[in-house]
């Protein structure tokens, strides 16, 4: 992402302040009443499986992040609420009236494609800052993950072909239809039907006619005719509102050659939202083929997934393009992205005093400590090898062999010589000492980023069903100092 200068401003109007889980104002009143109250900790965001089961995940969400950040205060209103409720001291309620954030976040950067485990986003900052933040980093990041991993998805799925983001009306509630569209736009959408996704963040937006439209006019010819005179550079039109093949794609060859053709337009393509879609599409093709009309494209809706696109196109089914919706904006198959935020360190001074979560789950355990996250790539191919997290006092010489560990067992390690590999620093900062630091690319920056970091990654990886997992491991320092403090626990039991 170097060398981009693009900056905006990415704050929230609204106050959002007290989008959070009740529990952080209690610990944060804890918090102020004790000597823990200049502590400063550490948390790490992170996931622990890819949604659908899936190779790998791509990081959204970071923008809305930082506007949350940028706005985040407490109003008289906020206050007076609090204070309403019986729950907060006035010296307290005072402290948040003045709050301010004037922490560290570094992430890693939007659009890049990530691994279970590894920090997405690393907070460094007084105690009761880091945990009134807790719930709307989770919020904007699960969300945003979630349905830019699912949009790509399915965008692979159609190998080539364009996808439009179709999902509004199905999502749930309007930042999640305006900010899944967003993410689907990360992850490789082509457009959106959301018009103030297409506004707020310079997506194209797409859109045509609905069933209403053709039921309006007296005839679906007459319908189309209205919008091929509206429209004549980018006429298309819905065939299935009364019969795909008896009715509507008649008078769409029939408007074509009396309307558009005429007046030196082309019919830009139809689309067909029920019915068998291969079978249709393959006789829709033929007749526009015979018409001379090989350059209409055939676009097709209808409850689409990665499985069914897949499928479709597997039948030889003739689409040009989908629109995809509910599937998508929701990630009906996995709609929740499962992302946590822990605390793994706390500071004394200068002083990192390690923390860990145990639990007899072991996907549950975190990797102690403040940590650094790195990127290793084969130097010959260009290919990501494994994510190597350290403890962020630790230096990397890509002049030195270096060995990588399994994140629970020694024996569980693999030596890449020197000379083979280069290392990247994958979380950046963005907030220091309170203040925005980051050098925003545009979104449709962040998408070509995207696909570029996924070319990255081997073929494997990709696969729908049982990909191959990637390594996220740990240097030979951190996983002794994890299995140190586990050691610790047991003998303390």
């Amino acid at each position: 992402m170097e060398g981009l200068d693009y900056k905006f401003d990415f704050r929230d109007e609204r106050n959002l302040s007290l989008v959070m889980d009740f529990y952080e104002l209690t610990m944060s009143q804890c918090y102020f009443n004790s000597e823990a109250k200049d502590r400063v900790a550490v948390f790490d965001l992170f996931y622990r499986r890819n949604p659908d089961n899936g190779g790998f995940s791509i990081f959204a969400g970071l923008e809305e992040v930082i506007g949350y950040i940028q706005n985040l205060h407490f109003t008289d209103d906020d206050i007076a609420y609090l204070d309403s409720l019986h729950k907060f001291s006035q010296p307290f309620l005072g402290y948040l009236r003045h709050f301010i954030f004037a922490g560290d976040i570094y992430a890693i950067p939007e659009g890049t494609p990530v691994f279970p485990y590894e920090p997405l986003v690393r907070v460094k900052a007084n105690i009761i800052e880091a945990q009134l933040i807790e719930t709307a980093l989770l919020l904007a990041i699960n969300h945003q993950t979630l349905i830019a991993t699912k949009a790509n998805r399915i965008v692979r799925a159609a190998k080539g072909r364009a996808v439009m983001e179709f999902g509004a009306r199905r999502a749930h509630n309007f930042d999640a239809a305006t900010y899944g569209a967003r993410a689907a736009f990360i992850g490789g959408v082509t457009g959106t039907a959301t018009t103030y996704a297409g506004e707020k963040f310079d997506i194209p937006a797409l859109g045509t006619m609905a069933h209403s439209f053709v039921q309006s006019f007296d005839s679906e010819y007459e319908a189309f005719k209205c919008y091929a005179e509206t429209y004549p550079n980018s006429c298309t039109v819905l065939l299935d509102t009364y019969d795909t093949l008896k009715s509507g794609l008649p008078n769409a060859v029939r408007v074509a050659k009396e309307v558009l053709e005429p007046a030196g337009h082309r019919l830009a393509g139809v689309r067909i939202d029920s019915g068998d879609i291969a079978y249709l599409s393959k006789k829709i093709r033929k007749v526009l083929d015979e018409a001379d009309m090989q350059d209409c494209g055939i676009v097709a809706s209808n409850s689409f997934d990665e499985y069914i696109i897949k499928s479709l196109i597997e039948q030889g089914a003739q689409i040009n393009s989908f629109g995809v919706g509910e599937n998508m904006i929701c990630s009906r198959s996995t709609p929740v992205f499962g992302g946590v935020y822990k605390m793994s360190a706390l500071f004394d001074g200068d002083q990192v005093i390690p923390k860990i979560k145990v639990s007899e789950n072991v996907e549950k355990l975190t990797n102690p400590g403040f940590k650094n996250l790195y990127r290793i790539y084969d130097k010959e191919s260009g290919k990501a090898l494994a994510d190597l997290m350290t403890l962020a006092d630790e230096v990397l010489n890509e002049d030195e062999d270096l060995t990588i560990y399994h994140p629970m067992n020694t024996w569980k390690h693999k030596t890449l010589e020197k000379g083979t590999y280069e290392i990247r620093d994958l979380l950046v900062p963005i907030i220091l000492n309170g203040q925005l630091v980051y050098e925003a690319p545009k979104l449709s920056e962040i998408r070509d980023y995207a696909k570029a970091q996924l070319d990255t990654l081997w073929d494997e990886i990709f696969r729908f069903e049982y990909p191959q997992t990637y390594y996220v491991d740990l240097s030979k320092k951190l996983l002794d100092l994890k299995l140190r403090m586990l050691g610790d626990v047991r003998t303390h039991e």
